[in-house]
């Protein structure tokens, strides 16, 4: 209890904080204000902290501008959308400059062209020397212009190109922005809805192995509510990290949702998936839990797993509900375990335990 009381405490500094570096810096007690000084003054957003110290380092104070322009880069809910509107217009607009130029050039060797079947006319109506070089030099002017413009259009070229590949891979970063769950850096739920789509759809075309592997921190709400969020996050980067440390390039993990994760697990066999989990419940279990801002050690946490294997016509709601009964039977039979679909406990599913 004196955990989570240390919590609120802690909670409060921050939201003292926040409210004193609106009213010092004459700022509105608007409460996206609110949020921009509270999450600077936990520590939590390194990006969003950076963004202020540069500002306040170069000028001294910030503005009601500036501090709005912090909040729509680092925590408005629309940011993705827009960083893709803005690539996405930028793109747009570097193909339009270079179909423009590709126009441009296409209508200047229609002239040359022109220019060429007037020649061929006028050597042949021509009588002396001089008409004649007159008409070859009209033609090297000519030759050397298309020269110079195709060049021009080339280095255009390969400066687009360059851009577009820099557009591109700012859009990709945003791209794995969105599907990146913020707190763990593990995929999001949209990142687990499209992998496991993709996942089973490959499995069934063409019959390789599949398993999902789902798993649930035991006991997390009484831990949230003895020592507070604060400390739960902590919990949630934890386990994210020994889910990290334990899977390969080509597994899928997840923050499914709440305390649940979800690890896709492509060309595994149900036995070596029951591995991947053991050594994951493990890691978890060995790891010890430092309070920050006391060093006090809160002991260990635990967690409860569950594995399927895919089976021929699966779709992605069978497969992912007989990985959560397999979890949920783990739980009801001790937690602080793995069982998947073919172990004993997996037979009693009738009933769920939070």
């Amino acid at each position: 209890m004196q955990e989570h009381n240390d919590d609120v405490e802690r909670s409060h500094g921050f939201g003292d904080l926040a409210f004193a570096q609106i009213k010092g810096r004459q700022l509105g007690a608007m409460p996206r204000n609110y949020e921009v000084w509270y999450t600077y003054a936990s520590g939590y957003h390194a990006e969003l902290s950076d963004a202020i110290n540069v500002i306040l380092s170069e000028h001294g104070a910030i503005t009601q501008e500036q501090l709005d322009g912090v909040y729509e880069a680092h925590l408005s809910p629309n940011r993705l959308t827009d960083k893709i509107d803005v690539v996405g217009n930028r793109v747009m607009d570097e193909i339009e400059q270079v179909m423009a130029m590709i126009d441009s050039a296409a209508g200047q060797a229609s002239a040359y062209g022109n220019d060429l079947a007037g020649a061929s006319a006028r050597l042949a109506a021509v009588g002396t020397p001089e008409g004649v070089r007159t008409i070859i030099e009209t033609l090297v002017r000519s030759t050397r212009e298309i020269e110079a413009n195709n060049k021009a259009l080339e280095q255009r070229l390969k400066a687009s190109r360059s851009e577009i590949q820099q557009l591109q891979e700012n859009l990709d970063a945003v791209r794995t922005e969105s599907l990146t769950d913020p707190l763990t850096s593990l995929g999001n739920r949209k990142f687990y809805d499209q992998a496991i789509t993709k996942a089973v759809a490959l499995a069934n075309k063409s019959e390789r192995p599949l398993c999902l592997l789902v798993s649930d921190i035991d006991h997390f709400k009484k831990f949230n509510d003895t020592f507070g969020h604060l400390t739960g996050d902590q919990v949630l980067r934890l386990v994210a990290l020994s889910v990290k440390q334990n899977v390969k390039t080509q597994d899928l993990a997840c923050r499914y949702g709440g305390e649940e994760f979800a690890i896709i697990l492509p060309d595994t066999t149900l036995r070596a998936a029951v591995t991947v989990a053991e050594h994951i419940r493990r890691s978890v279990m060995t790891k010890e839990l430092i309070k920050r801002s006391t060093s006090e050690n809160l002991g260990r946490i635990t967690i409860s797993l569950g594995v399927a294997a895919f089976k021929p016509g699966d779709t992605v709601a069978t497969l992912y509900d007989r990985a959560d009964q397999c979890l949920y039977s783990a739980k009801r039979n001790g937690r602080n375990r793995v069982v998947c679909e073919t172990d004993p406990e997996a037979e009693m599913l009738d009933v769920k335990v939070a």
